[in-house]
């Protein structure tokens, strides 16, 4: 297997230097690897993805995926998980999906450890719809639902997750796809609830290339210990998504080992004897 095996007929119809195209094929990229060393199974792989631009990308994948509704990504992914715990579940979902209308599921999966990772393609805009403001947009920007520029802070979803319980939280930048990749691939392989939100900037719409080109630079490299939680939370609040930053982390700010949900649900059913439901059965009866 090779990288180019998972692509798909579909034409991309992403903007010419979207940073969308970084983040599927670091994705692609990383899911033949960890095939090629036996840490993953490709027909154990499941990809789900909301809506907007970001969502495309369940076209171009040639692997299991599923379509939700806005916002709406984690809630049938962690269905998938409990459902079948021995697949490897990511999910894929942009700033506005994840953070603005699902970001009620976003936080209880990260409460709950549920095994899934989320890949975040965090533009600040709603591209989709052609340059709204989202929940990541800097205060000021200007966008067509505010002309006038937004008078709202955005919200951090780095401390967010961090305060949720996240055992896995990371920051990529699309621009770097060596350190993407790799990221991606540790979100894979963690034991638990994984969230990786990725700078992706809109050529079109919210064109932050070059801002974020001057400023980011590597935790890892720079010594930082993803096992300390005040420490993960004090270079989270490093740079708040606002306006300008001296330099923005990326890399993974937190990383801790606790038991997964769906170990702990499928442990209650042993204990209270209770037996796996059939759920073709429940189907079936259902349709």
């Amino acid at each position: 297997m090779n990288a180019l095996g998972l692509k798909t007929y579909a034409k991309n119809t992403w903007c010419p230097g979207c940073g969308n195209f970084a983040i599927e094929l670091a994705a692609r990229q990383a899911f033949v690897e960890l095939v090629e060393e036996g840490r993953l199974k490709i027909e154990n792989l499941v990809i789900l993805s909301g809506i907007g631009c970001h969502a495309k990308i369940s076209d171009y994948l040639k692997v299991n995926s599923f379509y939700s509704l806005h916002g709406r990504v984690v809630a049938p992914a962690t269905g998938i998980k409990l459902a079948n715990p021995e697949l490897t579940v990511v999910g894929f979902a942009g700033d506005g999906d994840a953070y603005g209308e699902g970001l009620d599921h976003l936080i209880f999966a990260a409460k709950r450890n549920v095994g899934i990772a989320m890949i975040i393609h965090n533009n600040r805009v709603y591209g989709l719809t052609t340059g709204q403001f989202t929940p990541t947009s800097p205060r000021g920007f200007p966008g067509k639902s505010t002309p006038k520029g937004s008078p709202e802070d955005p919200i951090n979803p780095i401390e967010l997750m961090l305060a949720s319980g996240a055992t896995f939280v990371a920051r990529a930048f699309s621009g770097d796809l060596q350190h993407l990749k790799g990221i991606i691939r540790e979100a894979i392989s963690h034991r638990g609830f994984s969230i990786v939100d990725v700078l992706q900037p809109c050529v079109t719409f919210f064109n932050s290339w070059e801002f974020y080109s001057k400023r980011v630079y590597d935790l890892q490299r720079e010594g930082h210990d993803a096992s300390n939680w005040e420490e993960a939370m004090r270079r989270a609040r490093e740079w708040d998504y606002g306006g300008e930053a001296g330099r923005i982390p990326i890399g993974i700010f937190y990383k801790a080992e606790r038991p997964a949900f769906e170990e702990l649900v499928l442990r209650g059913r042993k204990t209270r004897e209770l037996p796996m439901p059939d759920i073709g059965k429940v189907l079936n009866e259902h349709v």
